[in-house]
Order: C-alpha cells, then structure tokens, then sequence
C-alpha cells in the first residue's frame, strides 16, 4: 500500500457530482500535481483529504490507517489555501506558530520551530511585521511556513500561486520545489496551470468531470496524452480531422500520414506545433516522416518563438513554431510541413 490512498472517492452536492469515484496512491516523499479545469473537482478532492468536506462515498488511508472520518484538526494535514487565508491581527510569527499554539506546543520550542521555518523560506527578520505589511511573494511564503511549520503528513497546496505575478511565480515554483525535495514531504498541489504542474511535481493527475483521465509523468502526458481531453488540455496542438481510405490508412490534406489509424469512426489529428518543420514546398519527407503541404497566412512574433499559419484545403490551418532568431517564409509562400511520425497523435472523433 501507497503512504497515501485515495479509494473510490465521490462527492456529490444535490444533483451534481463534483468528484466521481476517484482513486489515488502517493508515495511517501512524493509529489503529485491534480490538474484541471475550473470545476473538476481537483479542489474538491483536496478539501475531502484535509477533512474539510466529507465524502459520500470511498476511502482516505494514511501510512495505512483510514482517516476518511477523521476531524480535520487530528489528520495532521499542512494546507496552503489559494487566498492564504492569514491572520491580519498577528504578525508574522504568530501566524506561523498559530498550528503550534494550538497543539500545545511549548513556548520555547514554539519559538525555535517558527524561527527554523522564517530560515526555510528566507523570511529571516520579518517575523514582527503583519501580513498587510509583506509582499504577495512573502505572504505567499508565510503561509507555506505556518504549513511546514507543524511538520505535516502531508502538505496540501491549493492554487496557492494563483495571486502571484507571472515573474514572481516562476521564482516560487522554484523555491516550493527545494523545500519539497529537501525535506522529503509527501505533497499534493492542486492547479490550473500546466507550466506548474509539470515543473514542480513527480507526477501529474490529470482530472475532468470528477475524474483522472490520466496520471504519470510529466514526460508521459505531455508525450503519451491516453485521451483528446488530456491531448488539447495539456500543451498546446493543432487538431485536424483525418480521412480513412478503403485500406485503412490515414490521410491529411490528401496526404497519407505514417501514423497507426484506430479501427473504426472518423478519427483526428493532433500535433504539437514546436514539433513541425517548414520545408520548401517540393522538398520530399524523409522516411517515417509525415508531410503535409499549403501556403503561409501569416507569422506572428511572440517572443521566445515566432508562430507560423498555414492554411491547407477548406481553409483548415496548422500553427508552426519555429525559433525568434529565425526569418518566417512570406505571406503567401508555398511551404512544406513535416514531422516525425512518432509526433502524431491519433484519437476518435467527438461528436460536435
């Protein structure tokens, strides 16, 4: 058995079924990423784990006990909240401490923890101020530390970098993550955003509807998506529908494709844009290599790498990236389009 076990977990609220049966094993000391769009669930299920909301159905286990009934308070739980939820009458190391407080901790120790977990997340000094006297950064940083501060379990990270600045969240990624690896705590971070799921976590559970459509590495879900949802959800992709010929294969824009095709139903395509290459438009493709021909719309700079459009039959379109640094063929030019076939990604098509 897993450190953490999540068996069967469902909630429902009237008529709606927020999380559906869902199930999940975390190792000691790993750190897994629920990933999703606004209303999967992933919150949800992180309430239910805390203890702040009570399943209707399914198992919790911890280090092999079952705590599914267990009050909030006696699960030992570390809880990040989105808004950070700090105290704004006590200064910084009261808010720490607060966890410490409560659980009678003596005073001297109290003060020595919450001055190893000021160290820990670079907030030396700052324990007289009060919170509307901190940046978003620091505040940010207070509440992890009065969630590290208890020695949890398990540290549970709700959108807690939702607030941030892009430039300021990037640094934090960075810094949850040592402190994660560096004192080995078990961690389940919920978020919207796949740049943080896929830096900061050994694994990614992808949610939709209640529940994980796929879970692995980040190598494997941004490679191997199992399903379109976790296809479009996950990086970007061109999406275009493929025809099956009478032997079975796959063509696009009347090109066959090297790609496997699924027995039976009409099926589409999927690329990852930074996977293609232009190509003049007479250059022929190389072995297992697909290729598909049409004219250059437009390009468009967008910083780090520049986005090539190009059209095909009945005005479909494939997105190209190539590098800032490089000159995109003219509007209007005839291009080739090629990529590995190992690129392709092939999934039945939903109905509109």
């Amino acid at each position: 058995m897993a450190y953490l076990e999540l068996s069967g977990l469902t909630k429902r609220y009237r008529d709606s079924v927020a999380v559906d049966g869902l199930s999940l094993s975390v190792e000691r000391g790993e750190s897994v990423a629920l990933l999703g769009p606004s209303g999967c669930g992933k919150t949800t299920t992180l309430r239910m784990l805390a203890g702040l909301v009570e399943p209707n159905e399914g198992v919790i286990a911890l280090d092999g006990a079952e705590i599914t009934r267990t009050a909030a308070h006696r699960r030992n739980m570390g809880y990040v909240f989105q808004s950070y939820a700090l105290f704004p009458h006590l200064d910084v190391a009261r808010n720490i401490g607060f966890g410490l407080e409560e659980r009678g901790v003596a005073r001297a120790e109290r003060e020595q923890r919450v001055e190893d977990a000021l160290q820990l997340v670079r907030l030396q000094g700052l324990g007289h101020r009060r919170p509307r006297e901190l940046s978003g950064g620091q505040q940010q940083r207070v509440a992890l530390a009065r969630a590290l501060v208890i020695r949890p379990s398990v540290l549970l990270l709700d959108e807690s970098l939702s607030n941030l600045d892009a430039k300021l969240r990037d640094a934090m990624r960075h810094e949850i993550r040592e402190i994660q690896r560096s004192l080995a705590i078990t961690t389940l971070f919920v978020t919207h955003d796949q740049v943080e799921a896929l830096t900061m976590c050994d694994r990614i559970a992808v949610m939709n509807r209640g529940r994980i459509a796929q879970i692995g590495s980040a190598t494997d879900i941004y490679e191997r998506p199992a399903t379109r949802f976790v296809a479009t959800f996950v990086g970007r992709a061109n999406m275009l529908p493929a025809e099956r010929g009478a032997d079975g294969r796959l063509t696009l824009w009347g090109e066959a494709l090297p790609a496997a095709a699924p027995s039976g139903g009409e099926v589409d395509v999927f690329v990852r844009p930074q996977r293609l290459k232009l190509a003049p438009a007479g250059e022929p493709a190389g072995a297992d290599m697909a290729r598909v021909s049409g004219h250059v719309l437009n390009s468009v700079f967008v910083g780090d790498h520049i986005e090539v459009i190009v059209a095909g039959p009945g005005g479909q379109r494939l997105t190209v990236e190539i590098q800032s640094g490089d000159a995109p063929p003219p509007d209007g030019a005839e291009v080739a389009v090629m990529w590995r076939a190992q690129d392709t990604l092939v999934f039945p098509r939903e109905a509109a």
